[in-house]
């Protein structure tokens, strides 16, 4: 199959699944609604879901089947969301770790100067190019200073095992930067050299190196190479991911709807209600709605 982002500027990736179909089908709607016609929206879901979006297919929308995205040697294991890697059998790959290298290789296979990885409970407000995420033609950093401390261990953990996969030295004393985001916008030059690097470094593949992980995250490994290999004075950042956020695994509603719709300034091109937080469909459209008139007003 030829690679649909050969040539673009822009490629937006999405891993989904059937539970998030409706509000992955509004999501591509605000994609092809706010992004230029050369910009490409990749939905990547496991083989029994490919059948369900399918009907989102189209010019610029492009369904794929997650196992494309992993090797032959990690297998399924059947009812349960975890794979083998026939390889190195043990530990088995948890799902979000394989979710995590779906998005990797899905980048390192990209001709697109810009990869926007985004969830499907995301969604466009305004007008979104690929210049929003480049500082002189190098695609921009999401890094928050001092954004990890002594309440977020894991995040810690996710930094220690980022360096140890890339050779580093043990650099893990808070605080820490943070570089986890919504949207998250990758460079695939970048992606394709870190994961050379990781091999080099393991002697192994990088999906088997990163797949052997038990705490792993893939924001955190761009950002940590980013930094400490390629250095910040070759890469640029920023604070600002241009997204209103919510995180909360409680339902949006009543006065917090009015909160968060009053955190969005006319800066913010996206918006991002968790699907974890059982929001009611309905509610989301209503602040979707709300905050598209503020865009346009």
């Amino acid at each position: 199959m030829s690679n649909p982002s050969s040539g673009l500027v822009m490629e937006i990736v999405t891993p989904s699944y059937a539970p998030d179909f409706v509000v992955c089908a509004e999501l591509n709607s605000s994609i092809l609604r706010w992004t230029a016609s050369d910009v490409v929206h990749t939905i990547i879901v496991p083989s029994q879901d490919t059948k369900r979006f399918s009907v989102l297919e189209g010019e610029r929308t492009v369904i794929r089947d997650a196992a494309e995205f992993l090797p032959a040697s990690m297998l399924k294991v059947p009812s349960a969301n975890m794979w083998i890697n026939a390889g190195r059998p043990w530990p088995p790959i948890r799902g979000w770790i394989a979710q995590q290298i779906i998005k990797l290789e899905a980048t390192r296979r990209s001709s697109a100067k810009v990869v926007l990885l985004v969830d499907s409970d995301l969604v466009l407000l305004r007008k979104t190019s690929a210049d929003i995420f480049l500082t002189d033609n190098v695609v921009t950093l999401f890094r928050r200073p001092d954004g990890i401390d002594e309440t977020l261990p894991r995040h810690r953990l996710w930094v220690q095992n980022a360096q140890q996969l890339l050779g580093l030295p043990a650099l893990a004393e808070y605080p820490l930067p943070d570089y986890i985001c919504c949207p998250c916008a990758w460079s695939p030059v970048f992606v394709r050299e870190m994961l050379a690097r990781i091999e080099k470094v393991n002697g192994c593949r990088w999906e088997t190196a990163i797949g052997r992980q038990l705490h792993f995250s893939e924001m955190i490994l761009y950002g940590v190479y980013a930094e400490q290999v390629l250095q910040l004075e070759q890469v640029p950042v920023t604070e600002d991911m241009r997204c209103v956020n919510y995180f909360d695994e409680i339902p949006l509603f009543g006065e917090k709807v009015h909160q968060f719709v009053n955190e969005c300034d006319s800066g913010k091109i996206a918006a991002m209600i968790s699907a974890k937080s059982a929001t009611d469909l309905s509610v989301r459209r209503e602040v979707v709605s709300r905050l598209e008139a503020m865009a346009e007003g």
